[in-house]
């Protein structure tokens, strides 16, 4: 799912192609990817784009007459410039938006529809979209500390709860755990002054760093390649790889869809956490500590017990 630093460059991309442009046409597709029925789509054709924003993992086009195009993209959902008037893809295309000067495009990899459109009017419809979390970007060390801890979760879930910290998900919530060296199962009650102050100054650096990166990398195009899983991550989608600060190999938790990483020397203090369906399956055999690894790994086939040791090979988007 694309986060703040994707979120960041494709705004500042969309503004040097659509802001002060009017909209020609909108072309919806896929009838699952517009949520509301009114204002309709054809009402914000005509309309000038006034701006482009960002409310959480939201891209927002504010158009004249109060107009609101409100994007959510989802895991799978992506944009694309084209030329004018391009065809939408045939298995992945949702929809089009026509401008003077090319096509924002926008696509679903997958069968499952997730991303959604919402075309709304009146900033109080829009105000709706915000779920409170504060901008870690735009806020200072004593509002994230009362944020983090006004309420007791694991960090992991903190640094992704948008009602707590606003556009982090799980690919660099997983980087920023690292970089500040917790285990995502630490508690926020737990950590002191200095701890909060390290947890804040890794969000800043990773966001700030991953914009540049995709930032640089995309240049004066548009970005395409746009992943979770990108090369130069410490320990996001990297399982089974050593850790580039301790060589330990990274480890993985797996959650209904998701997958948290993790390097256990630098943030665990070498405890291997439990992978909730794993651990259940092999009960006392699961190791806890990265010597009980070790064991493990010197009596067992790597072919019969991949999920271990063996390296998982990701497909990007």
């Amino acid at each position: 799912m694309p986060e703040i630093p994707d979120l960041t460059v494709y705004i500042e991309c969309l503004e040097k192609r659509i802001a002060g442009q009017p909209l020609i046409r909108a072309r919806i597709k896929n009838p699952f990817l517009l949520r509301t029925h009114d204002p309709q789509a054809t009402e914000t054709e005509g309309k000038k784009v006034l701006g482009i924003r960002r409310i959480g993992k939201h891209v927002v086009l504010i158009m004249e007459h109060q107009l609101y195009l409100v994007f959510h993209l989802m895991i799978a959902g992506r944009f694309h410039w084209k030329p004018k008037e391009a065809k939408i893809p045939h298995r992945i295309g949702l929809a089009a938006f026509d401008f003077s000067d090319g096509t924002l495009v926008l696509t679903e990899a997958g069968t499952k529809r997730r991303a959604s459109l919402h075309i709304i009017r009146g900033e109080e419809a829009l105000r709706k979209f915000d779920r409170g979390g504060i901008e870690v970007l735009e806020t200072d060390l004593d509002s994230f500390s009362e944020a983090l801890t006004m309420e007791n979760h694991t960090v992991k879930r903190a640094l992704t709860d948008p009602r707590i910290i606003s556009g982090i998900g799980n690919t660099y919530s997983d980087e920023i755990l690292h970089r500040s060296r917790f285990s995502p199962f630490k508690y926020t009650s737990h950590l002191t002054g200095e701890e909060v102050g390290r947890l804040f100054s890794a969000c800043r650096g990773i966001l700030l760093e991953w914009t540049d990166i995709i930032r640089n990398k995309t240049g004066d195009g548009f970005p395409e390649k746009v992943t979770a899983f990108r090369e130069g991550m410490a320990v996001h989608g990297r399982y089974g790889f050593p850790c580039p600060v301790c060589g330990v190999l990274v480890q993985r938790i797996v959650y209904t869809e998701n997958e948290s990483n993790y390097c256990p020397g630098c943030q665990t203090g070498g405890k291997i956490l439990a992978d909730r369906a794993l651990s259940r399956l092999l009960k006392g055999d699961w190791p806890s500590t990265l010597k009980e690894l070790e064991e493990m790994q010197g009596k067992i086939n790597l072919r019969e017990t991949p999920y271990l040791i063996k390296p998982c090979v990701r497909e990007k988007g």
